[in-house]
């Protein structure tokens, strides 16, 4: 290969900030090393929040690299603090250990497992971080850290910063992530940890114990944190996160996301979030920007859901809002008929299928003409809902303006 990791790092527009850019270039053109990332299992999915971490082991197998994916069932139970504003909620131990269960499949997707020499490594924290000894934990690990260079991390400072408070429980979080670091460095040779910017003072603190403890080089390496030009958070939308997971998001929702990007974020995702050559996204990057929006959802969906499910989207898409029928891979919501036959406001119709959450919003939506029922724009917020509204197959296309439709059918 003519180029090294980290120059396409840079070109995909990955890199924030690097320990020792120089040296780390060097050592990762001479030889193969093992990175890792890790990722807190507080729910059973990862979202879109998360993917340019995922890109970034998918980086590091494409150059020889091996991965190590640390899912934190001990840091899990503690909580991570950087840009929270409050105390995260405990999950039991069967909750989290589910949640590492789910996780696990999705980077069984995204990362190639039939290469010994790069298929990734998966370790759970909880295997050392719950047989630690306090009082030696303290001596060892502990008189490295100090409370003055701690109190001045963001992860902290901006808490307390705010009055916000911050348990005695959370403060040991950064702590714990240096240990991790330290640890597989030690038994799995790990030499780099990459992380989001938020995590820097975290990831300095493993570079740092390392050097002191073993008196051994290793490098720290952070993505930037992506704020959509909308100023919304990546991997939030009004209807909540944009999961990994098809059984909490279906394929088509995932392609909507990727479709109803902003005009400005376009070109960037195609670099960050697609494995378009870079050469290739230079030449496109002028064409049609609809048709850009479509390349970019069809090549997020197709390495998620395969391109069987990613033709399928566009299909649907196609059809929803060039014909005006309805597409086979719309969401679908389930309505039992005594309901139907009673009647159902449209008000609560819309906050059921979920396409808006607020009762008064769906209100004033409808006032602006935003609802509409089979392709018929809804005026009246009073309207009942009965089954001369249902088509011959028991269902109806509900939809919020021109790009979101939802199937609503009665069983």
């Amino acid at each position: 290969m003519d180029k090294s990791f980290l120059t396409e790092f840079k070109q995909r527009e990955y890199y924030n900030q690097c320990t020792d850019f120089d040296s780390l270039n060097e050592l990762m053109t001479k030889k193969s090393i093992r990175a890792y990332i890790g990722f807190d299992c507080t729910a059973k999915s990862l979202h879109v929040g998360s993917l340019l971490q995922i890109m970034c082991l998918r980086m590091l197998q494409k150059y020889g690299h091996q991965p190590i994916v640390l899912l934190g069932g001990g840091t899990t139970r503690i909580g991570d603090p950087s840009g929270k504003e409050e105390t995260r909620k405990i999950l039991s131990d069967k909750e989290i250990d589910s949640n590492i269960k789910n996780i696990k499949k999705i980077f069984n997707i995204f990362l190639k497992t039939n290469n010994k020499k790069t298929m990734p490594i998966f370790v759970n924290n909880y295997k050392w971080l719950s047989k630690l000894n306090y009082i030696k934990f303290l001596r060892e690990i502990g008189r490295h850290f100090t409370i003055n260079k701690m109190l001045s991390f963001d992860s902290v400072k901006l808490r307390l910063d705010r009055e916000q408070s911050l348990s005695y429980m959370e403060f040991n979080y950064m702590i714990l992530q240096a240990y991790d670091f330290l640890e597989l460095n030690k038994n799995k040779n790990c030499v780099m940890q990459i992380g989001g910017s938020d995590q820097w003072g975290n990831i300095v603190n493993g570079v740092e114990l390392i050097k002191r403890h073993l008196g051994k080089q290793s490098f720290g390496l952070t993505t930037p944190l992506i704020t959509l030009a909308s100023g919304a958070k990546m991997g939030k939308t009004e209807k909540g996160a944009v999961w990994l997971d098809k059984v909490m998001l279906s394929p088509y929702e995932y392609w909507q996301f990727w479709r109803n990007t902003d005009d400005r974020d376009v070109v960037n995702f195609l670099k960050m979030f697609t494995d378009i050559n870079l050469k290739k996204i230079d030449e496109i990057k002028n064409t049609n920007i609809n048709k850009l929006k479509i390349i970019l959802a069809n090549e997020a969906t197709n390495m998620l859901h395969g391109k069987a499910a990613a033709n399928k989207a566009e299909q649907t898409a196609k059809k929803t809002f060039v014909s005006g029928s309805i597409g086979e891979d719309l969401p679908t919501i389930k309505i039992n008929k005594k309901t139907i036959e009673n009647g159902i406001n449209i008000v609560d119709l819309v906050v059921l299928s979920k396409l808006i959450v607020s009762k008064s919003e769906v209100r004033r939506t409808i006032k602006n003409r935003g609802i509409k029922i089979n392709n018929n724009v809804i005026e009246d917020q009073n309207l009942q809902i009965l089954l001369n509204h249902f088509k011959k197959k028991n269902f109806l296309k509900l939809s919020l303006g021109k790009k979101k439709h939802v199937i609503i059918k009665m069983n």
